[in-house]
């Protein structure tokens, strides 16, 4: 070999090791949250009462870890979402129940980091394909004047112009690259970064961000094979509107809902063959998850009658503060990290993703963010979760409030505190003000305990308490909420 051809080589050689170096040190992170998608709806998690068939979810489990007492951070979208981005409870900020509707500024404030922003600055690239759904507001990119709401007729009928510009939404909160819709009322506006590009059927949006977020993956791999990246793919499905494609109509035999969890399971399969294809699975930390339970909009009763439980073992169902309403499937791949196979059983919560990737990429988190987040990365590698945080709180969709600790749960609500029956109005008038369960001895939470155990009920209480007025759950100074009181007692004591 002659001494240019020599040289050549060896620089060549630092080159891909260098590069190989960085993508050995920072894996790339790829989360997949699925819309309404009920615990008992990935086929591997509620075998004997599921009968949705879910190949791809299931083949993760089996390469991966298995979470069983995984939480989203409410039993709804906007809030779940706010925790996962931002690592704070979304009930700290002015969004006390329910979920934002679009056409108004984003919930996450310009000044509050987001675990794309974090990861960003640890050298990411940062994409996310789908669902927003934490407002953001349009301006006519002549006039710079905001757009409100239209209130026209026909097929756009509420919706921002084509050509419509975004000044606050991800690729300001964040991300570099955007492509999907704000929520499901306005999923036929298709926006691209920080543009309206145009408007289209819902049943196509499925496709499209199945197609987008394999795009993205192949342009990394091929663009920017050194550089890791970021990748967070909130799918608008099973949630309304349920719109299998016509390819996908009547596979399930259980009706379009299950349809459109056997689609959405497929596209979910294409995302991780876009790994395997361009030799990236090897360094990536795949997620996959929901955002909340299933919603009755899939027909729970009718989905039941054909022996198909959409909570599995659980009571109740999105909205609601019992377990079916929060607790989520939560699967975690990352080979030669991860054994394949596990199962942990340790209490984690959505919002625990910022501090996961922090300590994934051996940095601290920023001053003044992720209040509420812990790291589950030693539970990746079978070992017990270090946490300052006493416990999980939970949030249902009327501001209903929860506090988890260890087997132990306290519910601040007489029923649901969501759409499950019985509501709170359609409890007795003289039933225990609040609820208490031991989820160990009783996950389907069917002996409320509250009266027999008061001294364990004060204690959580206390606990809860103490994390409100913190303004955080975990150690660190305490901070402020973004408002001056927080209701704990939604419901007459």
């Amino acid at each position: 070999m002659t001494q240019k051809y020599l040289k050549t080589f060896l620089v060549y050689g630092l080159v891909i090791f260098a590069c190989s170096s960085v993508q050995a040190s920072k894996p790339n992170v790829v989360v997949v949250l699925c819309d309404d998608l009920g615990y008992g709806d990935v086929h591997c998690l509620n075998p004997e009462r599921g009968k949705i068939a879910t190949p791809h979810v299931d083949r993760l489990a089996k390469e991966g870890i298995v979470f069983t007492d995984a939480h989203a951070g409410s039993a709804v979208c906007t809030p779940t979402r706010y925790g996962l981005l931002t690592g704070r409870y979304s009930w700290r900020t002015h969004l006390q129940r329910g979920v934002v509707q679009g056409f108004a500024p984003c919930l996450i404030t310009e000044d509050r980091p987001t675990v794309a922003d974090f990861l960003k600055s640890q050298g990411y690239h940062t994409g996310i394909v789908g669902k927003w759904h934490l407002n953001f507001q349009y301006s006519d990119p002549a006039t710079k004047k905001p757009i409100k709401r239209g209130k026209g007729k026909g097929k756009d009928k509420g919706l921002a112009p084509v050509g419509s510009k975004i000044p606050d939404g991800p690729v300001d909160r964040g991300f570099d690259y955007y492509h999907g819709f704000h929520h499901a009322g306005d999923m036929k506006g298709v926006i691209e970064n920080d543009t309206v590009i145009k408007h289209e059927d819902e049943i196509h949006m499925l496709p499209r961000l199945t197609r987008t977020a394999v795009q993205y993956i192949d342009h990394r791999a091929a663009n920017a094979p050194g550089e890791p990246f970021f990748l967070y793919v909130p799918f608008g499905s099973p949630h309304t509107p349920i719109v299998p494609t016509q390819e996908w109509q009547g596979k399930s035999g259980l009706g379009a809902y299950a349809d459109f969890v056997m689609q959405t399971d497929a596209g979910f399969g294409e995302i991780l063959d876009a790994l395997d294809r361009n030799g990236l699975s090897d360094n990536t930390l795949v997620i996959f998850s929901a955002d909340n339970g299933c919603s009755k909009a899939a027909g729970i009763p009718q989905l039941q009658a054909q022996r198909h439980y959409p909570s599995a073992h659980l009571r109740g169902s999105k909205a609601d503060i019992w377990d079916g309403g929060h607790r989520v499937p939560f699967i975690v791949r990352w080979p030669g990290q991860v054994a394949a196979g596990t199962t942990s059983d340790q209490l984690i919560c959505l919002t625990d993703l910022f501090a996961t990737c922090a300590e994934l990429t051996d940095a601290s988190v920023p001053a003044g963010s992720a209040e509420d987040s812990v790291s589950f990365l030693p539970a990746l590698k079978g070992e017990p979760i270090v946490s300052s945080r006493a416990g999980v709180i939970h949030h249902s969709i009327s501001g209903h409030f929860a506090y988890r600790q260890g087997k132990w749960k306290l519910s601040l609500a007489k029923g649901s505190g969501g759409w499950t029956s019985p509501n709170e109005k359609q409890m007795p008038a003289d039933s225990p003000v609040a609820q208490l369960y031991d989820m160990e001895a009783d996950p389907g939470e069917t002996t409320n305990l509250y009266n027999s155990h008061p001294e364990i009920a004060a204690r959580l209480l206390k606990q809860l308490e103490t994390d409100v007025a913190r303004g955080r759950s975990t150690d660190g100074a305490a901070t402020e909420n973004d408002i001056d009181k927080i209701d704990l007692w939604k419901s007459e004591k």
